[in-house]
């Protein structure tokens, strides 16, 4: 029961990992756009994405399958408790380590070098190249590409319709009050400072001058109604990723059938919306406020590209990385409107590159020393 507690406590950690990496990403474009602030914003993704989780039990399970490591290594050892112990460890460590950097990464793409790295310090030659291939790389490398597409289509699309229906943009202007200091003499002589606050006109980009929409859409505000889907869709995405997400962290419990499915699926739910509680911030900040601008609408479009394709993906079975999704969805609107964060971008997708060897050398590396 030793190596069942501890290879327990390892998909927790890799569990933890994931919550604090990816939970806020469904929710990254309401923070982003000043739609909510950042807690309303992760309580939102922490509701959803437990949600996600649970029903992930009844509508994702083929993921469990594939991520079990059967087909990929002999099954004799997909089925070692050392053996998943050591893809835990080493997607956990690759993943976390991201985290406290403030990169957001796949942690599909951490199972994937994990089981990968483990099966070659096990198995050898004996591991199954072409399916790895096949089933996890080419999902990963190209949903951020449909994803990037989809985005710029919906997004220029609703522009189309939004022009079409007279819905404009009305721009804003901030009046208040601006705290100067001077340099007054005193009466004695002596020099000291004072604050004066002149009234200002300016146009900003604070919460308070956010762009907004006027008119109405089939007789409603056109405003509250984008707000109202900009949640449902951030919710959708974050409902999406608990879905897909869960499953490939439960395979490894799973694998040894040791621990019941539904318990298994109870304890990653949890412990991911824990990590995403405790250690989500400086992902959040990169994912809302560093690839680029946002307003209301533009997040709507990018959650909404996002969530359809995490879902369609998971009916499906296939392994996308809800973080390429939802990255290449941002990038497409940045895109769009000339206004995407070139330098952030290509320090993500470098982190993206160095995911997989760090993490097929964090499990290859545990796995001898187990051994």
């Amino acid at each position: 029961m030793t190596i069942a507690f501890i290879l327990f406590l390892a998909t927790i950690f890799l569990a933890y990992a994931n919550g604090a990496n990816d939970n806020f990403k469904g929710v990254a474009t309401l923070f982003g756009s000043g739609a909510t602030k950042y807690n309303s914003a992760l309580r939102w993704a922490t509701i959803t994405t437990f949600a996600g989780s649970i029903c992930s039990i009844f509508l994702a399970q083929s993921l469990i399958k594939r991520f079990s490591g059967k087909g990929l290594v002999p099954d004799a050892l997909a089925a070692s408790p050392e053996f998943l112990l050591t893809v835990a460890a080493g997607a956990g460590l690759a993943v976390m380590l991201a985290t406290v950097l403030g990169f957001p990464i796949s942690t599909t793409h951490g199972l994937t070098g994990a089981l990968a790295g483990a099966g070659f310090a096990a198995a050898g030659s004996q591991v199954n190249f072409s399916i790895l291939g096949k089933a996890f790389f080419l999902p990963l490398v190209l949903s951020p590409f449909i994803s990037l597409t989809l985005a710029a289509i919906l997004y220029l699309s609703f522009r189309f319709l939004r022009i079409r229906s007279g819905i404009a943009k009305e721009t804003c202007l901030c009046v208040g009050e601006a705290e100067d200091v001077a340099v007054a003499i005193q009466p004695a002589g002596a020099l000291a400072s004072v604050t004066v606050r002149p009234e200002q006109i300016r146009i900003g980009t604070e919460i308070s001058c956010q762009e907004i929409y006027g008119g109405t859409f089939f007789g409603i505000n056109a405003q509250k109604a984008l707000d109202l889907n900009h949640f449902i869709s951030a919710g959708v995405v974050s409902f999406a990723r608990g879905l897909n997400d869960t499953p490939k962290i439960v395979a490894l419990l799973l694998a040894w059938q040791a621990f019941d499915i539904k318990f298994g699926m109870l304890a990653v739910a949890l412990t991911m919306a824990a990590g995403g509680l405790i250690n989500a911030k400086k992902v959040a900040l990169t994912m809302s406020k560093k690839i680029t601008p946002l307003n209301h609408g533009q997040g709507f479009t990018a959650n909404l590209a996002t969530g359809l394709l995490v879902v369609f993906a998971s009916r499906l079975g296939m392994p996308v990385s809800t973080t390429h999704v939802a990255l290449g969805s941002l990038f497409g609107i940045g895109l769009i409107t000339g206004k995407a964060n070139w330098r952030v971008v290509s320090e993500i997708l470098l982190s993206w590159l160095l995911t997989l060897p760090v993490a097929a050398l964090a499990s290859a590396g545990i796995f001898w020393m187990l051994k």
